[in-house]
């Protein structure tokens, strides 16, 4: 199994959060940031919505909408539940939206996973996340490997680190998970992930099948880079702080993989997204996913598509749980712009490199805007 780097081993963050009048520690202060305190500008009213029912029915209109959404905001949810039917009903009263649909985030019903998969797994994380600290450490990372327990991107002892917890694990190609981890999850949580996971991936090709019907790229011209599709996932666990205002859970980013599917485990706040140099709270819906584009589909689809800068802030009372299942080709498949998506107009903007390379490079540093997909821009080399 190829590794994805390493990080440097940090303490538990939930353990510290436990302790009776904490003072957060001074390498988790980070008061320099942008404020967390930010107004959701977006109404459930104004969200638009895609059907992927209606997708699979080949409708125009819902693939010219999904094009929008993954062209201005790279960032959309979904649900199949029936406060966002009514909102369907909405839209449809209104066709004229489509054309403001790139002022909004984008969501999506009728997405097929199955509901008590959804509700397993959200049940079986908060638990697997809640282990005593003695089973943690059998889990836990090792300066060799980032998979397990821990934090990502620490790369100096010096650096801020973040208000967080997280378990990272490959979850498919099933051959690939970690054998010191996955089998050792404890029962019936290991079951329910591995289920979902075989959800999710169906979703995410599904999505990129009609990303390239919107893209009007030859069939499969995309697609054929996800034959046997790595799928990673990162559970996080954002303990509650005294000075929210002071941490972060999660620094600013864009994901390197091609698309992310994300589950919110709880309905507490912290999902921020950058839109035009402002930070949008994402409210959580009940059992919706959240899903964005990252620096993997934005190099396939030659800057078109734009990989979404994201980050999480921590609540002063309550805990914030989530889990991010991850898509990209297997390391040995090569990336770079789609050829159909490369013209005399249009000429390729990022350089073809494996994925292996794009994840080494990711994973070699601190977590940073969108700096790691920034270099492998080829204006940056003509600028020199």
């Amino acid at each position: 199994m190829s590794k994805f780097g390493t990080s440097l081993l940090v303490p538990s963050v939930q353990e510290i959060a436990k302790q009776p009048n904490i003072q957060v520690p001074q390498q988790y202060l980070q008061p320099n940031q942008d404020p967390i305190d930010v107004s959701n500008t977006i109404s459930l009213q104004q969200v638009p919505i895609i059907d992927l029912s209606k997708l699979l029915s080949e409708d125009s209109f819902e693939i010219e909408k999904l094009d929008h959404a993954c062209k201005e905001w790279g960032f959309f949810q979904f649900s199949n539940f029936g406060v966002v039917l009514e909102e369907v009903k909405l839209f449809a009263r209104d066709p004229l939206r489509v054309s403001h649909s790139i002022r909004y985030d984008l969501k999506l019903i009728n997405h097929g996973v199955n509901p008590s998969s959804v509700e397993n797994v959200k049940i079986g994380v908060k638990e697997f996340l809640s282990l005593p600290m003695e089973e943690k450490k059998k889990f836990w990372q090792t300066p060799e490997d980032i998979e397990g327990f821990g934090q990502l991107f620490v790369v100096s002892e010096n650096q801020k680190l973040e208000w967080a917890d997280l378990f990272f694990a490959t979850t498919l190609p099933s051959y690939a998970r970690n054998p010191r981890l996955f089998p050792n999850i404890p029962q019936p949580f290991r079951d329910n992930l591995d289920i979902y996971s075989l959800e999710l991936k169906k979703v995410c090709i599904t999505i990129i099948k009609y990303m390239e019907k919107a893209l009007k790229v030859e069939p499969n011209e995309m697609l054929e880079l996800f034959d046997d599709i790595t799928q990673s996932m990162r559970m996080n666990f954002y303990p509650p702080c005294p000075q929210p205002e002071n941490v972060i859970g999660l620094n600013p980013h864009s994901d390197a993989a091609a698309l992310t599917i994300l589950l919110q485990a709880n309905e507490i706040e912290g999902l921020q997204i950058r839109k035009d140099g402002q930070w949008i709270s994402i409210k959580p819906l009940t059992d919706a996913f959240v899903i964005n584009v990252g620096d993997i589909l934005e190099m396939l689809t030659n800057g078109i598509y734009r990989s979404i800068e994201h980050r999480a802030t921590v609540n002063m009372k309550k805990e914030r749980i989530s889990i991010a299942a991850f898509h990209r080709p297997q390391m040995s498949k090569v990336i770079g712009p789609t050829p159909s998506l490369v013209t005399s107009e249009r000429p390729a903007l990022f350089k073809t490199l494996t994925v292996q390379d794009y994840y080494k490079a990711f994973f070699s540093r601190q977590l940073q805007g969108k700096s790691c997909l920034d270099v492998m821009r080829i204006q940056n080399e003509n600028s020199k």
